[in-house]
């Protein structure tokens, strides 16, 4: 029993520690600009993040479609897809699976907000999200909470696919309060 135990600390703590010692650029850090990037949508149309200038964007990279964490985590954005609407926000998902694996995955889980598709891996590494195994590679779980303005307003590395949707709108209601708060004082200057 206790060998079980040891190996699946181990397990879990390869899971956490590799992606990140492998992972070959650095994430974008808060208050910088977001890279720009044109992917492919699950309709094969394409979306870049100039687009969405003027909205709070939720960029969220995750490992592969229809997987237990990552069919959670993009079904609770998408539950959470009126609350997005409610703070001018957008939801992209991005991974480095095709454009019809994301069509399949959107049809089965009943996805109606983007996922991307970075089949050559530019982008999940522009944002430090690639790891590389070698013969496998695929998107660290990794959100970027990106202001209307185009700048990382959060950078999220650690990510548990259950709770995260509640996470970032929280974040997105303590930076708007703030924004707001911010406004009314120049007003009264």
């Amino acid at each position: 029993m206790l060998r079980i135990i040891l190996l699946l600390a181990v397990v879990v703590l390869l899971i956490v520690l590799v992606p990140r010692l492998l992972s070959h650029s650095p994430a974008p850090s808060e208050g910088s600009s977001a890279p720009d990037f044109t992917l492919p949508s699950q309709e094969g149309s394409p979306v870049s993040l100039k687009d969405y200038r003027g909205k709070w964007v939720v960029l969220y990279f995750y490992p592969k479609d229809q997987t237990p964490g990552c069919s959670r985590e993009a079904h609770n954005f998408q539950v959470d897809q009126s609350k997005y609407a409610g703070h001018n926000a957008v939801v992209l998902g991005v991974s480095l699976d095709s454009v019809d694996s994301h069509k399949k995955f959107c049809a089965k889980e009943g996805l109606n907000f983007k996922l991307l598709s970075d089949t050559n891996h530019k982008v999940t590494e522009s944002y430090g999200s690639l790891t590389n195994l070698g013969v496998v590679k695929f998107a660290t779980r990794h959100t970027f909470l990106i202001d209307p303005s185009g700048k990382i307003a959060k950078a999220y590395t650690s990510v548990d696919p259950a709770r995260h949707s509640d996470e970032v709108l929280a974040e997105l209601d303590a930076l708007q309060k703030d924004d707001r708060g911010a406004a009314d004082t120049r007003r009264w200057e």
